[in-house]
């Protein structure tokens, strides 16, 4: 029964983690990425029982930084990584000690919390040290130097405490410093040659003997079996600035437990100690662990205090991070180490992609222009008020996706949802329309790597890689001036992340064409094949009525590889 209920007190101190559901976009992402992103957690928040966030996996954009701004929304934070960490991971929530605390105090904490470890903090949480059950059982084990408890500095309350007592004479605030710990069991004559000045004496109820201790200078008197102390002997102590203490235990008792009354900062580990943050993730400590192999191990927040304990078996069937993936289905695309987590849901308008999952989840993909608007109809399915600013996102990332209507991608379904949600926000879509694409395009404090990676993605079609990005703008002019920095850009960022060939579309949203810049073993060749331009060099092509990468510019690709390949 007692083992039962050590470990029940054991499972209370566990800290259970809110399980966190993240809805999160692509890499490198767009208006579209980011707004649905926001609208589904919100969707979610309120009809599912959950704690459902947004996030995003890589940098903002000029144009979405402009919309989210625009209506007031705060950006989603950033995700790098799906792999579980250790502030996703129960673990225990064992308070820190002071320093101060004794030996015995501690070994009680122990057995209360069935701990083996307690960590040693400061009033701010700082970690100072740690003791374990190891580091008090070699105390006892070593226990041959009877000055160790003058040496730690022993505060002499925690010695009456210790022995079950009380100290009559002195200063129960002040310290052992200096001595031995003696036993007074010899005859006074004796004594005096046993007896250093400093040296704490335990002893029984004989005046005879706790005048002679005091005589020679002791610092400390215990007496044991509550005997008691005359007043004259302690109006001697008082004079010789000598503590008494009184113990009900026996001598031999007395002896066998006053050592646990030594401050546990003499104690514990404070140097070397291996410790976790929050933020490290679970397949990296595993491999650690395995190389020290503590029971516990501290775990540290962002701001560098102590928070709780793990352990191995807190690693056992840890927590993934739960996903839900909008705007995209290929594992190129979505954020690092997406395999290691646990996708429940898919909300997507792209062609199928390569990523896979463990179990079934739920898959929605539609023919639209943009995932906004699958967003769009999931309000109106649940029957759910869309907020003022939500719908302004929505608005925009469907005026974003579908180059305001123009791209092939287009439907009459993303046409209505967006004048429905453009009378919700309080736009004129062409107005505002004009104003994101001019924001979007508003590039001249980036650099040409900035430019190159702000919406860029990798596509993997038949056994050809390849990396795509695109610039919409409104202006040729500046359009002109960007590929004249992006054109050295493709050089150097070509081979990188295992990619042979880069293309990157130059897209003018009024004259609804797009100038592919292109480099890279048989880019030239792939867009001959795939468009037969008429404008055509080494790095290269104005193409007509091409305005979309999804619809247009990677079937063509897909088809002129499968073309080479027959």
């Amino acid at each position: 029964m007692e083992v039962m209920g050590r470990f029940a007190k054991q499972e209370e101190v566990i800290m259970k983690k809110e399980s966190k559901v993240y809805v999160i976009g692509h890499r490198n992402p767009d208006t579209d990425s980011i707004c649905s992103a926001i609208a589904y957690a919100d969707i979610k928040n309120r009809t599912e029982n959950g704690n459902f966030v947004a996030k995003r996996a890589g940098q903002i954009n000029e144009e979405t930084e402009y919309v989210l701004s625009r209506f007031g929304v705060r950006a989603p934070g950033y995700l790098p990584d799906a792999g579980t960490q250790v502030k996703e991971i129960e673990i225990h929530e064992i308070q820190g000690v002071e320093g101060s605390i004794s030996v015995k105090r501690a070994w009680e904490r122990m057995r209360a919390e069935n701990v083996v470890t307690l960590p040693v903090t400061s009033e701010n949480k700082d970690l100072l040290g740690i003791i374990t059950v190891s580091d008090i059982a070699k105390s006892y084990m070593d226990a041959y130097d009877s000055s160790v408890m003058s040496q730690a500095k022993t505060k002499y309350h925690s010695i009456a405490e210790t022995l079950d007592g009380e100290v009559m004479v002195g200063n129960e605030h002040g310290y052992f410093v200096k001595g031995r710990v003696v036993i007074g069991a010899f005859h006074p004559d004796m004594m005096e040659n046993y007896i250093n000045q400093d040296d704490l004496v335990i002893l029984g109820n004989r005046a005879e003997d706790q005048l002679c201790a005091i005589e020679m200078e002791a610092s400390c008197l215990v007496v044991g079996l509550g005997a008691k102390v005359s007043k004259s002997i302690q109006k001697l102590a008082e004079d010789h600035d000598c503590v008494i203490i009184s113990s009900p235990h026996d001598t031999y008792t007395i002896a066998r437990l006053i050592n646990q009354s030594i401050p546990i900062k003499y104690l514990m580990t404070k140097d070397n100690i291996i410790t976790f943050s929050t933020n490290d993730f679970v397949d990296e400590i595993k491999e650690i662990m395995k190389t020290h192999r503590h029971r516990d191990f501290p775990i540290l927040n962002k701001k560098n205090k102590y928070i709780g304990t793990i352990s191995r078996r807190n690693l056992i069937g840890n927590g993934k991070k739960k996903l839900i993936l909008v705007d995209h289905n290929e594992k190129s695309q979505a954020v690092d180490n997406v395999e290691e987590a646990e996708i429940l849901e898919i909300i997507d308008h792209h062609r199928l992609g390569s990523l896979e999952t463990i179990a079934p989840v739920l898959f929605r993909n539609q023919p639209v222009g943009c995932t906004a608007t699958i967003m769009y109809q999931i309000y109106k399915e649940r029957n759910l008020k869309i907020h003022q600013n939500i719908a302004g996102i929505l608005c925009a990332a469907i005026i974003s996706d579908t180059l305001m209507f123009r791209s092939p991608t287009c439907t009459a379904i993303d046409k209505e949802a967006a004048r429905n949600l453009a009378e919700i926000a309080g736009i004129e879509i062409e107005e505002f329309a004009t104003e994101m694409f001019r924001a979007g395009s508003n590039l001249k404090d980036k650099s040409p790597e900035e430019i190159f990676y702000q919406d860029f993605k990798k596509f993997i079609v038949e056994e050809a890689t390849f990396g795509v990005g695109q610039i919409n703008s409104m202006d040729s002019d500046e359009l002109n001036n960007i590929k004249n920095q992006l054109l050295p850009q493709l050089e150097s960022e070509c081979l990188k992340h295992g990619i042979p060939q880069v293309y990157f579309m130059l897209t003018n949203i009024i004259e609804e064409s797009t100038e592919l810049v292109y480099f890279g073993e048989d880019t030239r060749n792939l867009v001959e094949l795939a468009f037969h331009p008429e404008q055509i060099d080494d790095n290269s092509a104005i193409l007509p009525g091409v305005v979309s990468r999804k619809k247009q510019l990677i079937p063509g690709f897909m088809l002129a590889l499968q073309q080479q390949q027959m």
